[in-house]
Formats: structure tokens, C-alpha cells, sequence
């Protein structure tokens, strides 16, 4: 096999592994958002969160030690890590938290995946990459199916402004710190990054916890289902999911893998239905054939077209 075949190859099977990773991704943070639900109905939110960021770190730095990963950060990687820390997670962790305190957690998830638009701005200035029609398409279709929820809801989200631009703000966050992922050179591996973002994460959302939190305190009793979802969220959904989204990250354009990420509020609106019995209507179903088709624009297409050259 020649060497631009080995190549080939090679690009092909790290995106067949990064379309796994965004489908499971997709799964995972999709049923997070009933899990943080049930989570925060017997947990104060900022332990919540910070339980969730300790946990996730310490998780993520545990599995790549056992896979023979060098924990060590090179000198010039520290500031560049500390800075997609502060966006990629702190950022997103700290202002979601804020407007979940003031708006339903749907409503919330919703507005928080406009992170693709914001993310395919920013890499434009940023990155210098290109918006070609298969991503206009893509995105175009997959804001209009997170639309299609929003209008809706429009009475209630004005309702709550500061709300509102919290979660705009914590989506912007998460865009700029997928875009710095891009823009910076890494050697530490997937694991390793995730693992310390997390845990640079978890002293600022800590900090967060013991100011702001004292006064509320824990459910004196919980729910089979309360202790599965907590769980879930502050393991799983923590660990596995940050480490798949920073793997997805170094695989794809950062466009692409923000486009990608449009499958989880779809998977959270239909999973918040059957686990919480809550309403899935025309509206759902409308946003979810829209959605993915500006995930068939995005990640189908390109590669058909590649195959027929």
C-alpha cells in the first residue's frame, strides 16, 4: 500500500471512529439533561456541579494513567490549557448553572446548542477556515429544527432575560473554547486534556459552591431514580462525555463537530419524554427531522460525494 493510501485510509477510519464518538456523544449528553433534572431536585446545583467536575476529573485522569498516558504538561501547553479550561467547561459549567436557577432546564438546553452558530463565527476569525455550502446547509437546517422549539417558548424565555443571556453567554464559552482546542497544538493525549481541564474546571465551580451554596442544603431522601440519575451525571456523563467531545474536537473541523453536536438536545427532548413524561408534540418531531438534516449535510454528504471522484 502506498504511502497517500496508508494516509487515506488512516483519515478514514479516524472519522468513522469520530462519527461513533458524536452518536454516543450525542446518547450521553442527550440523556444527561433529564439526569441533571432529577440530579438538582435533591442536590443544590453548584455541588451539583462541582461534584460532577471532581468526579469527571478524577475519572478521566485515572483512565489515562491505566492506559500508560504521561499526566505531565509541557511548560508551553499550561496557559493554552488553562485558557480552553476557563472557556470550554468553567464558562459553560458557571453560567448554565446561573440560568438553570431562573429558567426551565429544557428552555435552557435548547438556547444552549445555538453553540454551532457562534462556533462557525468564531472559527472563521479565528481559524481562518472556510464556511463551504455543505456546512451553511448543515447549519441552516439545524438551527431551524432548535427553532422550531424555540418559537414555542418565546412568551416564557422573555420572561426570563438575564436567563436568557446566561445561556447565550455559557453557549459563546463552549464555542470559543472548541475553537481555541483547535487553534492550539497539543501533545498530551485526548484523555489526559480532558482530564485536567476538568479538574482546572473544578476549582473555580468548587469555589463557586462553598460561596454561593451554604445555605441550601441536600434531600434528606432520594429516589431509586434520583441515585441512578446523580450517577450517571456526575460519572458517565462527566467523564465519558468530555473525553468523547475533546476526541471529536481533534478529529473534525471545529464546525463540523459543533454542527455534530446538534443531536444531543434532540436526544434530551425525547429522552426528558419518556423518562419525565413530558410533552413530545409535532413541534419535536419537526426539529428532529431538521436536525438531522443538517447532520446528513454535514457529515453524510461530503464523504458520498469524496467516494464518487
Amino acid at each position: 500500500m502506498s504511502l497517500s493510501s496508508r494516509s487515506a485510509a488512516a483519515n478514514l477510519d479516524s472519522h468513522a471512529t469520530g462519527y461513533l464518538l458524536l452518536f454516543a456523544l450525542g446518547l450521553c449528553w442527550g440523556l444527561n439533561w433529564p439526569a441533571m433534572k432529577l440530579a438538582v431536585a435533591v442536590m443544590p446545583i453548584w455541588d451539583f456541579r462541582a461534584a460532577c467536575l471532581i468526579c469527571g476529573a478524577a475519572v478521566t485522569l485515572g483512565l489515562a494513567r491505566a492506559n500508560g498516558s504521561s499526566l505531565r504538561v509541557p511548560r508551553q501547553e499550561l496557559l493554552p490549557l488553562f485558557l480552553c479550561a476557563c472557556f470550554n467547561i468553567v464558562g459553560w459549567q458557571i453560567l448554565t448553572a446561573y440560568a438553570l436557577t431562573l429558567m426551565d432546564a429544557g428552555r435552557a438546553s435548547i438556547l444552549a446548542f445555538t453553540m454551532p452558530l457562534w462556533a462557525s463565527i468564531l472559527s472563521i476569525f479565528l481559524l481562518k477556515e472556510r464556511l463551504d455550502a455543505y456546512r451553511i446547509f448543515g447549519l441552516f437546517f439545524g438551527l431551524s429544527g432548535l427553532a422550531v422549539l424555540v418559537v414555542p417558548e418565546l412568551q416564557a424565555i422573555a420572561a426570563a432575560p438575564l436567563g436568557v443571556l446566561a445561556i447565550l453567554g455559557a453557549a459563546v464559552s463552549w464555542a470559543l473554547g472548541t475553537v481555541l482546542m483547535k487553534r492550539f497544538t497539543w501533545s498530551i493525549s485526548t484523555t489526559a486534556l480532558a482530564g485536567w481541564q476538568l479538574l482546572v474546571a473544578a476549582g473555580f465551580v468548587t469555589s463557586g459552591a462553598l460561596l454561593l451554596d451554604r445555605e441550601a442544603g441536600w434531600a434528606e431522601h432520594w429516589s431509586l431514580g434520583e441515585i441512578a440519575a446523580s450517577f450517571y451525571a456526575i460519572t458517565i456523563a462527566m467523564g465519558f462525555g468530555h473525553w468523547a467531545w475533546f476526541r471529536i474536537v481533534r478529529i473534525f473541523p471545529a464546525p463540523v463537530a459543533a454542527i455534530g453536536s446538534m443531536l444531543v438536545p434532540i436526544i434530551g427532548v425525547f429522552s426528558s419524554g419518556l423518562l419525565l413524561g413530558e410533552a413530545i408534540g409535532l413541534s419535536e418531531l419537526l426539529a428532529m427531522l431538521l436536525v438531522t438534516t443538517g447532520l446528513f449535510f454535514v457529515l453524510v454528504l461530503p464523504g458520498l460525494r469524496a467516494q464518487r471522484r
